[in-house]
C-alpha cells in the first residue's frame, strides 16, 4: 500500500475549492467530473482530493494497491468493508474500517494504463 490521497468529503465542492486553493495556496492537480478534485500540497506528493460524494463518511487516506478485487477476497472476512470493489474510472475503489472504525480507502489503477 502508498497513500496517495487525503480525502477530504466536503459539502460544497465550489467553495472548497476556493477555500484550499485562494486561502490555503494548494494547486489544483486534476479533476475527475464536478465531484472529485485533487490539489497539489506544497512538499509532498501526496495530494488532498476534495469531493461532494461520499458526504457522511470521515476524512482519511486512500492508498493505492495491486489490486482492490484480490485485496478484498483476502481481506473479507476479517475486515469491514464500508464499499465493496467497485469500478471509478482509474481502476477499481473499495472503503473498509480500521479496528478504530476509521476509515481506510483502497485503489488501485488497472483503467490508468
Amino acid at each position: 500500500m502508498k497513500l496517495a490521497f487525503l480525502v477530504q468529503p466536503v459539502e460544497n465542492i465550489k467553495e472548497s475549492l476556493k477555500f484550499y486553493r485562494d486561502q490555503l495556496g494548494f494547486e489544483e492537480a486534476w479533476r475527475e467530473g464536478n465531484h472529485t478534485i485533487a490539489l497539489q500540497m506544497p512538499g509532498t506528493d501526496v495530494q488532498l482530493m476534495i469531493e461532494d460524494d461520499e458526504i457522511g463518511l470521515p476524512p482519511g487516506g486512500l492508498f493505492v494497491v495491486d489490486n482492490v478485487d484480490k485485496f478484498f477476497a483476502e481481506n473479507k472476512d476479517t475486515l469491514t468493508f464500508v464499499k465493496e470493489p467497485m469500478d471509478i474510472p482509474p481502476g477499481r475503489y473499495a472503503i473498509f474500517n480500521d479496528v478504530s472504525n476509521n476509515v481506510i480507502r483502497i485503489l488501485d489503477l488497472t483503467n490508468d494504463k
